[in-house]
């Protein structure tokens, strides 16, 4: 439980609400080292997070005509999110194969697979080589664009973040410093003593 302050999400105060009434409500988050469950496939990392299957009920699961439609599309949606994320050639592979990269992308498709309408991405590119780095941003721009869902990124690599982002909050101490565009952020002088000192 939170010690002080509250969290708003969509107008409704969600301060204590236990993970998977915040997941339910539409947000969803990634880690900053990848929590996935390595011994499944890529693919089956996806499905996991998908919502309401029928299947999973224990009386409907033993009767096929429920769940197999929903089995169908939900794998139709994780191609999609796959070659969105350029990971479709790794479908089949065990996700403890994957690069550290690829991992970081593969965490990115199952929040979408949840349909969440905001995704908190905890230091999506920390460790990753710089070319890597920006194909990850880059591909964060495309499905926000043509998903719609919004993305809150907290991210110390400033050099590459900020080529993509259209608003940036600065925080020390556990306070917000400065927040706005990009640029204007990064030259307040708040930020710049904060971050760099004397």
């Amino acid at each position: 439980m939170p010690e002080a302050g509250k969290v708003q999400y969509d107008s409704t105060d969600i301060t204590g609400w236990p993970p998977h009434s915040v997941y339910n409500a539409g947000l969803a988050r990634t880690f900053q080292i990848p929590a996935l469950f390595t011994k499944l496939t890529v693919l089956e990392n996806l499905l996991v997070a998908e919502k309401k299957n029928p299947g999973e009920s224990f009386n409907k699961a033993l009767l096929k005509r429920f769940w197999v439609e929903k089995e169908e599309q939900a794998v139709e949606k994780a191609a999609k999110v796959l070659s969105t994320l350029g990971l479709m050639q790794q479908a089949s592979t065990p996700a403890h194969l994957l690069s550290g990269g690829q991992m970081k992308l593969l965490e990115i498709g199952r929040a979408l697979m949840s349909d969440s309408k905001l995704l908190l991405l905890d230091e999506p590119v920390s460790g990753v080589n710089p070319t890597l780095a920006h194909e990850i941003f880059s591909r964060i721009i495309r499905l926000r664009d043509e998903s719609g869902v919004s993305f809150l990124i907290v991210e110390h690599r400033l050099d590459i973040a900020m080529k993509y982002v259209d608003h940036m909050t600065a925080m020390a101490l556990g306070k917000v410093i400065a927040s706005g565009d990009p640029d204007e952020v990064v030259g307040d002088a708040r930020v710049v003593e904060a971050y760099l000192g004397d």
